[in-house]
């Protein structure tokens, strides 16, 4: 499963190379539920091209932004004034007569005051980092897909919900971030040949078996330790994931939902000699019209598509 991945998190990237559009009210719309709601997580890098805002549209978004940052130290503030408060009261306690309780206030108001000063300064860092490019299950991102016959970038929820299903779908199938190919003409034939994305990728991370990762069985009494292994294309090329994605419409209140999900396979040699059964599948640049245009195709001509995919070799190394 790829867990994670590397994106291009700047949609000016997509305009540059491949003609793209940013469909701005889903972007709006991304960036003010955050503000309303706090729970939308999008990444750093994601913000970045509207710190120099050029445009009524960038304006409005860098606005809502710059709101949502402010609600957020805000709140990191309140709590760094309440564990500082908490530790200065346990350190007292300490001093007239030690206790298991004050020593366990002091121990977690000290990580809680470390973690509120990090979480202040990542806000107001202003140069980007590799972490800030990186998504998560739950997380948005570009996605490029074709709308009126103009490729669009358009925010997507890493986690696909399909349109017509329930909203607890998202629980009820927590893996929905990932579609294998082997269940695209099953659990996903609502949108295989219908609704095609593409994502680019740097690196995508997974999760592996220590023991599977040095090519051996596990031994009596030892427990499965999972590491994180970084993987990309031994190249630097950069990655065009397919990917199929659903426009949600929310009812009674709820508001609508895109989501996408990167199509898996079963993995190149390199992969699984590193331990892991899945991979994601980049199609070759020629097929991105293909890809993002299914309507008339048949699914044995779209999966063709996914066969003949961009083959890199892979190199690994322990995720930082």
């Amino acid at each position: 499963m790829c867990y994670s991945a590397q994106i291009w998190a700047d949609y000016r990237k997509y305009t540059r190379l491949f003609g793209a559009t940013m469909s701005i009210r889903e972007y709006v719309d991304v960036f003010w539920r955050r503000t309303m709601a706090g729970e939308l997580k999008i990444p750093k890098a994601m913000e970045a091209p509207f710190d120099h805002p050029t445009t009524d549209a960038e304006q409005e978004i860098k606005a809502l932004i710059d709101r949502f940052r402010a609600q957020q130290v805000t709140a990191l503030e309140q709590k760094l004034f309440a564990q500082k408060t908490r530790l200065v009261e346990a350190e007292r306690k300490l001093q007239v007569k030690p206790t298991k309780a004050a020593a366990n206030d002091q121990r977690v108001a000290t990580n809680k005051i470390a973690q509120a000063m990090e979480g202040l300064q990542d806000l107001r860092r202003t140069e980007l980092l590799a972490r800030d490019s990186r998504i998560f299950p739950g997380q948005y991102a570009p996605v490029m897909v074709v709308e009126n016959g103009q490729r669009v970038i358009k925010p997507m929820r890493y986690q696909c919900r399909p349109a017509g299903k329930p909203a607890f779908y998202d629980v009820k199938y927590p893996r929905t971030y990932n579609a294998r190919r082997d269940s695209l003409r099953g659990f996903w034939k609502d949108l295989f040949g219908f609704s095609h994305g593409l994502m680019v990728v740097d690196a995508f991370y997974e999760n592996v078996p220590q023991h599977r990762r040095e090519g051996r069985e596990l031994r009596d009494g030892e427990k499965a330790e999972n590491v994180v292994l970084k993987f990309r294309p031994d190249t630097g090329q950069d990655m065009l994931v397919a990917c199929l994605w659903s426009h949600w419409k929310g009812s009674n209140g709820e508001p609508d939902l895109l989501s996408f999900a990167a199509i898996t396979d079963e993995p190149p040699p390199e992969v699984a000699a590193a331990g892991h059964d899945r991979c994601i599948v980049p199609i070759r640049p020629e097929n991105i019209d293909a890809w993002l245009n299914p309507a008339g195709s048949s699914v044995e001509a779209l999966d063709a598509i996914l066969e003949d995919r961009d083959r890199p070799c892979y190199e690994h190394q322990l995720a930082a």
